[in-house]
């Protein structure tokens, strides 16, 4: 309780030890003790242990829709607890420098760099329970560092799916299958698809065979977190 105090009544605090820090920002000490997702397979952004990443078995067998992700971290403490907050206490401060961070390695790559943002989209009836879409949320950090138009219209979500939270693979798969659609605004553009967090990649998977089916040219995936 007092942490929190002193983070609304000192908004120049570290938003994970509340030391000094840049305004909604973490202090140097804290940035270099995240966990960086800095080895993973270019496709799907899967931690690796090697020491150059390399293209993973199930992305080698069974290529997703998508061509690659960037994902800033790993999913882990306290990238963990500070996606929390921002999906479910509506904590905006994280997602401005969450999206600061995802847009810094997307700036560092020599790759070109997208044309359009689609935030993952909510269904309506999620949408008006939460009151925001985490998503935009995080494509908004993303554009505060970097030119790149948000399209939020384009992608919607056809159904209400379950909470993804604790099932398999081969069950959000299931569960996400053809839930998506996308507007004809992608065709032939290079798009990035945003989400806070990527456990099997079902989910962006859909939309990127529905942004596929709809023309996009070249399809990432930007997250802020990756499961390992």
């Amino acid at each position: 309780m007092i942490e929190l105090l002193r983070r609304w009544i000192v908004p120049s605090a570290c938003l994970i030890c509340v030391g000094a820090a840049a305004p909604g920002t973490v202090c140097d000490g804290c940035r270099a003790s995240l966990p960086w997702n800095r080895i993973a397979c270019p496709v799907c952004a899967l931690p690796q242990r090697s020491a150059i990443a390399h293209v993973c078995a199930n992305c080698a067998a069974e290529p997703p829709h998508f061509d690659a992700t960037l994902a800033a971290f790993r999913y882990e403490a306290p990238i963990a607890q500070a996606i929390a907050g921002l999906k479910y206490h509506a904590q905006f401060r994280q997602s401005r420098w969450l999206g600061a961070e995802i847009a810094r390695l997307a700036a560092e790559r020599t790759s070109a760099l997208p044309d359009l943002l689609i935030p993952v989209p909510l269904h309506p009836s999620r949408l008006r329970e939460r009151g925001y879409n985490q998503a935009l949320e995080l494509a908004r950090g993303i554009t505060r560092q970097l030119a790149i138009d948000i399209d939020w219209q384009s992608a919607v979500r056809l159904r209400a799916t379950a909470d993804q939270i604790g099932k398999r693979a081969r069950e959000r798969r299931k569960e996400v299958r053809k839930a998506f659609a996308v507007g004809a605004a992608v065709a032939g553009r290079h798009i990035a698809l945003i989400d806070d967090v990527m456990t099997t990649g079902s989910t962006v998977d859909d939309l990127a065979r529905a942004a596929r089916a709809a023309g996009a040219a070249r399809i990432e995936v930007w997250v802020a977190a990756r499961v390992p």
